[in-house]
């Protein structure tokens, strides 16, 4: 797997969800402005083929809609539960430059038991308070004009504020304001989280 991929993970959630064919998950992602899935149809198709060739998702039928052409339906895997699980888990967990990650994350953290949840932000919440502090001791610690550690200043008030959003966001899961418990458990015949609402 590459270091992120934001769009197999993304399809392993929606799969979770329920089986679909790809240009249904191509049509949500869409309709549902996930524009953290960059290089749309053409990244879908590819995750889509990636992980069945490493057996995360599998076809489960073949369906044809009016002249529509004949379209493979995918479902995953317990493997791929297993694998979503643990990219989310890092994806929350371990602050990265490149921000579209824990967006990406934060879109999809429903499908992780709200406690889980609350763990990985509480792993990533520790590391930026390091970085913050980290950040603090150089700013202490270096006798130089102000206009060389800006960039020090400016990557400290990013962790500083990402830092502040998450103390209110642990807040609101430890005191239950912010719970997809019953989304998480309500499952249907398959055993599936409803995650698109009632």
């Amino acid at each position: 797997m590459a270091r992120w991929d934001v769009t197999g993970t993304t399809v392993l959630a929606l799969l979770a969800q329920r089986a679909r064919h790809p240009y249904e998950l191509h049509r949500f992602l869409i309709d549902t402005h996930k524009d953290f899935v960059s290089g749309l149809p053409r990244s879908l198709y590819h995750a889509v083929e990636r992980l069945a060739r490493d057996g995360l998702i599998e076809p489960v039928e073949s369906i044809r809609e009016g002249r529509a052409p004949e379209r493979t339906v995918y479902d995953i895997t317990t493997e791929g539960r297993q694998e979503l699980a643990h990219r989310l888990r890092r994806m929350l967990e371990r602050p990265d430059r490149d921000t579209t990650v824990m967006y990406a994350a934060l879109s999809l953290i429903g499908v992780l038991e709200v406690g889980e949840a609350e763990r990985c932000l509480r792993t990533r919440s520790a590391e930026l308070e390091g970085r913050v502090a980290a950040a603090d001791a150089i700013l202490a610690g270096l006798d130089l004009p102000r206009v060389l550690l800006l960039e020090t200043e400016y990557v400290r008030a990013l962790h500083a504020a990402e830092l502040a959003w998450l103390h209110g966001v642990l807040a609101d899961l430890r005191s239950g304001e912010l719970d997809w418990s019953g989304l998480v458990n309500d499952t249907g015949p398959a055993g599936r989280p409803n995650l698109e609402g009632p």
